[in-house]
């Protein structure tokens, strides 16, 4: 007997809102705002990887731990993306940070 092993590469809208704790149109807000990078598919229709759920995890921490609107999110998640090239930059430099006195 042989076993198919399917794995989902994307989810639908519904789906991932439904993974996600969200009603469908925030989630439709967070692709709007471009705090999730779904693909869209000939129909219009939102595709969702699964790596997009821990998006939503951080927008909601983000949210919850500084109050912060969904825009104001956005330049956070940018902020912290940026920050993490440029350490990532600097290690692979082998400089250390100056931390100042």
């Amino acid at each position: 007997m042989t076993y198919a092993l399917v794995r989902t590469a994307r989810l639908d809208l519904d789906e991932f809102s439904r993974r996600a704790g969200l009603h469908p149109d925030l989630v439709r807000r967070f692709v709007a705002l471009g705090l999730l990078d779904p693909v869209t598919d000939s129909r219009g229709a939102l595709w969702f990887p699964p790596a997009e759920l821990a998006a939503v995890a951080r927008i909601q921490r983000l949210r919850a731990g500084f109050g912060l609107n969904y825009a104001a999110v956005g330049l956070v998640i940018d902020l912290l993306d940026r920050i993490a090239v440029l350490e990532a930059e600097r290690r692979r430099a082998g400089l250390r940070v100056w931390r100042g006195v």
